[in-house]
């Protein structure tokens, strides 16, 4: 697979690991559904792919859902407005930051956003208690050249405009829209372990909130696959989830992690999936990778077994 477009650099985007996520996908997917869409990243893998025909793409963070459904149905308008915010800051990069961060808090205009996105620092959009982008910038860097950010964002147009709806609803919501053959993809805000307000998001995630609404996804014979902790090294990330769930889990190597460079060690990042039952029997009907894994005993149901790791095959 080539490199997929993504205009929106964005922190704990799946961008990186789409391919592996993909390798889930069965057929004939009508809609992929992702309640917590974030830059969209496994959509626009999936429209890439041609993996899906329609996609549903839902946020609480209203500037991100904003600036997304702008590239997506005007993607040289948002183009320009970029170009002219990149050349205005030649010469005053820092201040310039600094005012535009203070106007995006006013107004949420998308341009603003898409400047605000390309210039912080490691991409990680991060908000104060009152909801206000508060991320510093990268002063070792302008952001991407307005020529290249044009051409991301003509491609994901390309792929998208047409067959995307834009939502920016509770998660929830999309139970009133799912049937038998869509796929809803899960990337929630991560949690650790700690359930305080995780300040990379507009609003915080209730771990039972979510495992109910998993619950009622099995319920309805729902199709899902669930990012949602991992580990870096021998050190588990996350919440586990309950087995009563009865989800299939395996594990993607994402990399080294950064974290753990910067410190001068060599930890291996791997993220954890989650197949619902029904996913995984119509991967298992049409004779797809996962029945290749789960009779090869690498593919197991319940919670994380330690130190297991799956090789997509």
């Amino acid at each position: 697979m080539r490199r997929m477009p993504q205009p929106i650099p964005y922190q704990g985007s799946k961008r990186n690991i789409a391919r592996q996520i993909l390798a889930f996908f069965p057929g004939g997917v009508e809609t992929l559904i992702e309640p917590f869409a974030g830059s969209a990243a496994v959509s626009v893998a999936a429209a890439y792919s041609q993996k899906a025909k329609n996609f549903y793409l839902n946020d609480l963070n209203k500037p991100l859902m904003d600036l997304l459904e702008i590239i997506i149905n005007h993607p040289r308008q948002i183009a320009d407005e970029y170009e002219k915010l990149w050349q205005a800051q030649l010469g005053q990069e820092r201040t310039y930051y600094d005012f535009i961060r203070d106007e995006f808090n006013k107004t949420h205009r998308p341009d603003y956003f898409l400047y605000l996105l390309a210039r912080c620092v490691k991409a990680s959009a991060r908000y104060n208690s009152s909801g206000d982008f508060n991320q510093s910038p990268d002063n070792r860097r302008r952001g991407r050249r307005p020529e290249s950010m044009r051409q991301e964002i003509l491609a994901v147009s390309r792929l998208l405009r047409g067959k995307t709806t834009i939502a920016r609803d509770n998660y929830t919501e999309v139970l009133n829209l799912l049937s038998e053959s869509d796929l809803v993809y899960l990337d929630p805000p991560y949690q650790g372990t700690s359930q305080n307000r995780d300040s990379r998001y507009l609003s915080g995630l209730n771990s039972d909130e979510l495992i109910n609404f998993l619950d009622t996804l099995n319920k309805r014979q729902a199709s899902f696959i669930l990012s949602y902790d991992g580990r870096t090294g021998e050190k588990r990330h996350g919440i586990e989830l309950p087995t009563s769930l009865n989800l299939y889990w395996l594990e993607i190597h994402a990399g080294r992690s950064s974290q753990s460079t910067l410190l001068g060690g060599k930890d291996e990042t791997y993220e954890s999936l989650y197949l619902s039952p029904a996913l995984t029997r119509r991967l298992e009907a049409t004779h797809d990778n996962i029945s290749k894994m789960a009779y090869a005993g690498k593919l197991r149901r319940g919670a994380p077994p330690k130190q297991l790791e799956l090789g997509i095959v």
